[in-house]
């Protein structure tokens, strides 16, 4: 039989069930384990366990491309926040030039 044995923490990493369930799990005799070397080792068939590592691996780079995307898009946002506030900086300033009154001409007496 192709497999893995696995440690207890890596098994409830894997399996997502706390650790006390594992270890109620191997006293209840529901998963295959051994003792070595005073730690118990669970085993996982070889089939199992890469079906579920490829579906943890697919979703980790469906994260990773949802979260570039992301980075991409706040990115392109920023620059265009940055030209808008530029833009209502120069507006702002053109509108206080033309509410200035013009200088007063002299008056000839």
């Amino acid at each position: 039989m192709d497999g893995y044995w696995l440690s207890i923490s890596e098994y409830s990493n894997y399996r997502k069930v706390s650790v006390s369930s594992i270890r109620r799990y191997i006293k209840a005799g529901r998963v295959k384990s051994k003792l070595v070397d005073g730690k118990y080792k669970i085993y996982v068939s070889d089939e199992n366990y890469s079906l579920r590592v490829n579906l943890k691996e697919k979703e980790e780079l469906s994260v990773k491309l949802e979260l570039h995307e992301l980075k991409t898009r706040v990115r392109l946002l920023e620059e265009e926040n940055n030209d808008l506030r530029m833009l209502v900086s120069i507006y702002e300033t053109q509108g206080k030039k033309l509410k200035e009154l013009p200088p007063e001409l002299p008056v000839n007496q």
